[in-house]
């Protein structure tokens, strides 16, 4: 009877139809483990949403159940809870199996009723347990300030009192811990050198003898990025004619401020001749200063080698964390590389300077969206960007998203026909708008089932733009929006969610290949050369 008083019914009703509910699908599929987290949670969130109900309802002194009817309510309530939570925890299998099917995945054996139900449960405990120490050291400073002050005042000031004090907790004992630990891990993940990965000898090498760059010093994203390139032998496989694409790289150890980064990346990109080519990108790296090798090899292909591309690292911490953790200096460093590289490129003749592109992928795409403005720009532009799965926090995604064209959906919008801003996906795109594409250029791409895409907070209230009207291909049809548990779901998609490759957040070669493709506006690439190209991509391995 003492653990039933331990729980509120209301709280457990509102509760369980939010665990349901979590077991419906989302944007990509989920594990045992997963899922039951996201349900954990789900269920702490509606049980808080139920205790609140019944606490307004009890003040605004509403009619109230005697203690016999309170007592039988309670076992209705926990039958219909029992009953609830068992049918969703059977359907669940088939919802996240049709969520596989959409992405060309086999079927899983099984979504584990059972560690969902555990994994669940223990979530929800700690979560209660949390909560109830709140409310207890609450009613502890509240008794302590009423015999000093009014009672309503003491309520306000305890609950304040209790916020700091818990925050102060959490913030100090597990955030800032857990922070120094993931620190640690991935600082030494990007000091760590490959043995397979020597320090390369030519003079116009990056890291190599005579560059300005130690080799050392590119951070372990880096000396992949350079190591791991097709050469003109491997491009020339499908075009015919090739040269060695140039790739530079600046790692975050290279010089101690974002300023000294940035000017180094355009020495050592003006002394191994960068601005000789045709086409130069400017590439704005993920968290972990990763560039997408399908990003870069698609576009070294269609361009015969005959491009440049430079990156300048800012964290090794992976993007959610880094966004969390070091948002304004991912923007430091990416506006202080596009000044350095636009200020001498501008200085070139137009006749002679390379065409100039931006490139960034997740967040970097959002740091490569805010490294300029547009007035900056306006008198002599670049060419354009491709920005490929940006974060919802994307400033420019947000307003062309908002202010699409009526009748295009949120998950691929038509932006005033199409003049500027155009967008793809993996099964279509860029060809859409009545405008003809100008001279400076800006691409999204971006699957309609990826949640760093189209994650929002404010799901937890409102049902977003792009689950309205027709869906996106890979998009569940069972997918439904309930408010707050949807807000969990693609939260916890953006971090622990499975996905193949062209799906969710993870981008495939030919995904680039047609995005660049249209992008740069290459007459000499037609269907069959482009399926050759994707065919050769997808099999090419650089070891």
């Amino acid at each position: 009877m003492r653990l039933a008083h331990f729980f509120a019914s209301g709280g457990l009703l509102v509760g369980t139809i939010f665990f349901a509910l979590s077991l419906t699908p989302s944007l990509i599929p989920r594990e045992g483990v997963t899922q039951g987290v996201i349900s954990g949670a789900a269920l702490a969130a509606g049980y808080g949403v139920g205790v609140f109900v019944t606490w307004l309802w009890r003040f605004l002194e509403l009619p109230s159940l005697s203690d016999r009817a309170r007592t039988r309510l309670r076992w209705v309530v926990s039958g219909a809870c029992l009953l609830l939570a068992v049918g969703f925890l059977w359907r669940a299998a088939h919802w996240q199996n049709s969520v596989r099917a959409l992405m060309g995945m086999e079927e899983a054996p099984g979504v584990r009723p059972m560690v969902i139900a555990l994994v669940a449960a223990l979530v929800f405990l700690v979560l209660l347990v949390i909560a109830k120490l709140f409310r207890r050291l609450f009613y502890f400073l509240a008794g302590r300030l009423q015999n000093r002050v009014p009672r309503r005042i003491a309520g306000l000031l305890a609950l304040c009192g209790a916020f700091v004090l818990f925050w102060a907790v959490f913030n100090k004992l597990l955030i800032r811990e857990a922070l120094h630990q993931v620190d640690g891990i991935y600082q030494r993940l990007d000091a760590s050198e490959a043995p397979d990965l020597p320090a390369p000898t030519g003079k116009l090498d990056p890291g190599g003898p005579d560059s300005l760059i130690r080799w050392q010093d590119m951070g372990h994203q880096g000396r992949r990025y350079l190591s791991l390139r097709p050469r003109a032998d491997d491009i020339a496989e499908v075009t015919g004619d090739a040269r060695d694409p140039i790739r530079v790289y600046v790692g975050l150890n290279a010089a101690d401020t974002p300023a000294q980064r940035a000017k180094l990346a355009l020495d050592e990109l003006k002394r191994v001749g960068g601005f000789e080519r045709s086409y130069l990108i400017l590439i704005t790296p993920t968290g972990t200063g990763w560039v997408d090798p399908g990003a870069i090899n698609s576009v070294e292909y269609l361009l015969g080698g005959d491009v440049a591309s430079v990156a300048a690292q800012y964290s090794y911490l992976p993007s959610p964390i880094a966004l969390l953790t070091q948002d304004a200096y991912g923007r430091e460093i990416a506006r202080a590389a596009f000044e350095e590289v636009y200020r001498y490129w501008r200085q070139l003749p137009h006749s002679s300077r390379p065409k100039l592109y931006l490139f960034g992928l997740s967040l970097g795409a959002l740091n490569s969206d805010r490294s300029f403005d547009f007035y900056d720009i306006i008198d002599d532009p670049f060419h354009g960007a491709l920005w490929v799965g940006p974060p919802f926090r994307s400033d420019t995604w947000r307003m062309v998203t908002a202010e699409r064209d009526q009748g295009s959906p949120a998950w691929l919008p038509e932006f005033r026909g199409g003049a500027v801003v155009r967008f793809g996906n993996h099964f279509e795109g860029y060809n859409r708008g009545d405008a003809h594409w100008g001279h400076f250029r800006i691409a999204y791409l971006q699957h309609g089932s990826d949640p760093i895409v189209f994650f929002d907070p404010n799901a937890a209230y409102r049902e977003p733009d792009w689950m309205k009207g027709t869906r996106a291909r890979d998009v569940s049809p069972d997918l439904h929006w309930y408010p707050i548990v949807t807000m969990l779901q693609l939260a916890m998609d953006m971090h622990a969610g499975l996905a193949p490759m062209g799906y969710g957040h993870s981008y495939a070669p030919q995904d680039y290949v047609r995005a660049w493709h249209q992008l740069l506006a290459l007459p000499d690439w037609d269907k069959t050369k482009i399926e050759q190209l994707n065919k050769h991509l997808l099999k090419w391995n650089p070891r």
